[in-house]
């Protein structure tokens, strides 16, 4: 298991587990600097050991030439001439490169890159101990103060927890680049270093041959590592944008669990009262359970015991009865006649507790029905009649408020009878958005996982007609130049889309094209198999794996 991902919407959470994978990825480049620095301190004992055998090679090779002996005749032999004409035999010319093509590039690498995520630690690292001590400040703060105080009090916490979270999803982003940076940053120097040396050797030429297939595959795996940064840097760039403007809408991490930090109150025998203790906090929903965590990033970042207690109610708790804002009591149902106090971190997160502990999330299951149907036939015959030789079909968007319209129009009973191919009203491009947008749910994502062969007939007619029709797309690709590929790129967002977007979502988007270009290109044999013909399908086939088969075979003679 390599590296976890580090997700931007965890920095508005900023978890104990969200710390040890940052502390991963710190360690990891830890690793990487003093890796570099052994090399670069090995390679100079290595250029001034070479330097000193130059040095007795040259010697040697002139005393063995200054050498005088009798010979007989008017020339030298060749066994004499090749005595004479030895000279200084170096070994050391493929190392007069290794400081301009391995030596410096890695350096260059060290104090650049890893010295930056050093200095972004230490601003991270900064920003944590002010939000958290103003935080603390601003929650013992006596609720009987007058309103404007608090007011400005919480103004102030707002701006420092702003400013936290922003400097929490640069450091995030600059410790992911730099991960994934190293893979041809480190390694292509090494690459140049390797080719000069074999192109020194000539007693190592066959060496040189057999090593060529392997240079070459580098070569192309250091490009497409470098062509997959370059597009995954754009993703990432684009979500982290996302994630800044509307923070509060990534802060639901998960639809079945709730998390983030509570202020627990902790009560001690007499005469020492009461204490709070900031805990991070995990509640599920379903059965009603409070995990609680005891972490404190000023005690080393090290996590406490976990405590489990299950949820019998909860309610808001007026500073009439507390002098703290934002607290809930929480009542146990492990302990009877126990009450829980907890304080959150401000009035929305107050509010979002409130919530998430009310109850459960209605489970949404979208069915395709007849009017959804209907829909996909008509926008698919529109554009395979107006716009089937358009450049940049599905790839070109339309405008955003017309595409919205267009699908509430269409998805209305009373109102779809519209005749897309006919009517003027929809250009092409809000046609293709429009679908595209229509087919965008998660339970097509998870269907094509589950397989075709299991989907539900309507859906499986929906992908049929849609895979066909991006067929008949792809065979036009002479002029409108969207070949199957091209498709693959448009669609695999589309109809593979991931329930939420994080960076590990945006890692995966190189397998979804490929699903989508197999659907296109075997449409036939993989969308057009009925289920009780599946019997017939002779047990070598890759249409459908073996235990698909054998649950379709099951309905068939059920």
């Amino acid at each position: 298991m390599g590296l976890h991902p580090l997700e931007f919407s965890e920095c508005y959470l900023d978890s104990p587990i969200f710390r040890e994978k940052i502390k991963a990825h710190e360690a990891e480049l830890d690793k990487t600097n003093r890796f570099i620095k052994e090399l670069y301190k090995d390679g100079k004992n290595l250029i001034n050991a070479t330097k000193q055998l130059v040095l007795a090679q040259r010697k040697f090779a002139q005393s063995l030439g200054e050498f005088q002996f009798e010979y007989i005749g008017d020339a030298k032999t060749d066994d004499e001439r090749c005595i004479g004409e030895c000279g200084a035999v170096t070994t050391y010319s493929w190392m007069r490169n290794i400081t301009e093509t391995l030596m410096k590039p890695l350096e260059k690498f060290r104090k650049e890159q890893l010295g930056s995520a050093k200095a972004e630690r230490k601003k991270y690292e900064k920003e944590t101990e002010k939000y958290y001590s103003s935080l603390e400040k601003l929650l013992n703060m006596s609720a009987k103060k007058k309103e404007p105080q608090l007011q400005e009090a919480d103004s102030q916490v707002e701006t420092i927890r702003q400013h936290f979270q922003e400097e929490s999803l640069d450091y995030v982003c600059k410790l992911q680049e730099i991960q994934e940076r190293k893979k041809f940053d480190c390694v292509e120097p090494m690459l140049a270093f390797f080719q000069t040396v074999f192109t020194f050797y000539h007693q190592g030429f066959e060496l040189a041959n057999d090593f060529n297939h392997y240079k070459k595959a580098l070569q192309i795996n250091i490009q497409n590592t470098r062509s997959r940064f370059e597009g995954t840097r754009v993703e990432v760039f684009e979500l982290m944008k996302r994630i800044r403007e509307v923070p509060q809408e990534y802060r639901q991490t998960s639809p079945i669990s709730s998390e983030g930090y509570l202020y627990v109150q902790e009560k001690r025998p007499p005469p020492f009262g009461s204490s709070w203790v900031k805990r991070y906090c995990t509640f599920v929903k379903e059965q009603k359970i409070l995990h609680m965590v005891t972490f404190d990033h000023r005690s080393g970042g090290k996590m406490g015991e976990t405590e489990s207690v299950t949820l019998k109610s909860c309610v808001r708790k007026t500073t009439d009865m507390l002098d703290r804002r934002f607290c809930l009591d929480i009542e146990i149902t492990d302990r009877p006649g126990t009450v829980l106090t907890v304080q959150s971190l401000s009035e929305d997160d107050h509010k979002f507790w409130i919530h998430a502990m009310g109850g459960k999330e209605p489970v949404i299951d979208a069915q395709l029905d007849d009017v959804g149907l209907s829909f996909v036939k008509n926008a698919i015959n529109a554009i395979e009649t107006r716009g089937i030789n358009d450049q940049g079909l599905y790839r070109v968007v339309g405008v955003s408020s017309k595409v919205q319209k267009l699908l509430s129009l269409m998805i209305d009973e009373k109102s779809n009878d519209v005749d897309l191919s006919t009517c003027e009203d929809w250009d092409v491009k809000t046609i293709t958005s429009t679908l595209k947008l229509y087919l965008s749910p998660e339970s097509r994502s998870q269907a094509i996982h589950c397989l075709v062969h299991k989907l539900p007939e309507k859906n499986r007619l929906v992908l049929g007609l849609l895979m066909k029709h991006l067929a008949t797309v792809a065979a036009h690709s002479k002029l409108n130049l969207m070949t199957v590929a091209n498709l693959g790129v448009v669609f695999g967002p589309t109809l593979m889309r991931p329930q939420e977007d994080t960076v590990a979502a945006i890692m995966d988007l190189k397998f979804q094209n490929i699903v989508v270009e197999i659907l296109i290109e075997q449409h036939e044999k993989v969308t057009l198999v009925p289920l009780t013909t599946v019997t017939s399908i002779d047990q070598s086939s890759n249409i459908v794996p073996q235990s698909c088969k054998e649950e379709s075979l099951s309905k068939t003679h059920r």
